[in-house]
C-alpha cells in the first residue's frame, strides 16, 4: 500500500514536532518532510514530493496565504489541508479560494486530522464542523459586496487610484511623499484586500470603480 506523503508546515517547534510523533504512528502516512515557514516549505516541495501539505496559516517570512498559490503551481496534484487556530472568516475563505481541499482547526481531535489528511489525500475537500457550518451560513446568507472604502484605507485607495491612472511606484511614492517600501506595502495589501492577482488586475479593478476619475489630490495623512 502506497503511504500517503505528508510535508508538515507550523512555526512552533513543539507543536509540529507533536505533528509529526502522532502522524508516525498512522500505518498509511508517512511524514516526509518539515518546514517551519512558507518559504522552506516552498523550497522543499521538489525534494519531498508530498501528496499532501499540512500548513499552519500565520507563519514568519512567508505566511500561509501567500504559499498555497506557489505550492499549486509547483505541485499541481499537491493537496493543501490548512490545520490553523485562527477560524475567521477571511482567512477561511481566502485559503480555499487560493487553492486549500481543507481546513482543520488546532482543535480538531487526532482522528478528525487523520481523516482530513486522508480525505484530501484523495482529492475530497475537508473542513472542520465549526468552518463547514460557516460556510453553508455563508452561501445562504452571502454579505453585500463591501465597498472600497470599507476595505482599504486612505492611503491604499489613494495609491490604488495612481496605479489605475499608471503609475509607477516611485511616482506613486513622491505623490504620497513616502518611500518606494511604504508604496509596495501598500501595493500588497490592496492585492491582498481586494483578491487581485497582480499589478494589472489593481489598474483594471481602480478603473471599473471609477476611482482614476476622481480628481482629488492624495491625502497627506498616513493610515
Amino acid at each position: 500500500m502506497n503511504k500517503i506523503r505528508v510535508l508538515v508546515v507550523e512555526d512552533q517547534n513543539v507543536v509540529r514536532e507533536g505533528l509529526v510523533a502522532i502522524l508516525s504512528f498512522q500505518s498509511d502516512i508517512e511524514v516526509v518532510g518539515q518546514a517551519s515557514d512558507g518559504l522552506q516549505a516552498v523550497q522543499m516541495l521538489r525534494q519531498t514530493k508530498p501528496n499532501v501539505v499540512l500548513l499552519d496559516l500565520v507563519m514568519p517570512n512567508q505566511d500561509g496565504l501567500e504559499t498555497i498559490p506557489q505550492i499549486k503551481q509547483i505541485m499541481p496534484d499537491a493537496q493543501i489541508l490548512v490545520l490553523s487556530g485562527f477560524a475567521e472568516g477571511d482567512l477561511i475563505f481566502n485559503a480555499i479560494r487560493a487553492g486549500a481541499l481543507g481546513y482543520m482547526l488546532k482543535d480538531a481531535t487526532r482522528d478528525q486530522l487523520f481523516q482530513a489528511i486522508r480525505d484530501v489525500s484523495q482529492g475530497l475537500a475537508s473542513l472542520h464542523p465549526s468552518i463547514a457550518l460557516r460556510v453553508i451560513r455563508e452561501i445562504s446568507q452571502p454579505e453585500k459586496p463591501a465597498q472600497v472604502s470599507e476595505l482599504l484605507t486612505r492611503r491604499e485607495i489613494d495609491t490604488l487610484r495612481l496605479i489605475g491612472r499608471g503609475h509607477s511606484n516611485q511616482e506613486i511614492a513622491d505623490a504620497l511623499f513616502v518611500n518606494d517600501r511604504t508604496v509596495a506595502k501598500y501595493v500588497s495589501n490592496i492585492l491582498s484586500k481586494l483578491h487581485l492577482a497582480n499589478r494589472t488586475q489593481a489598474a483594471l479593478y481602480a478603473q471599473r470603480e471609477g476611482l482614476t476619475n476622481n480628481d482629488s489630490s492624495p491625502t497627506n495623512n498616513v493610515q
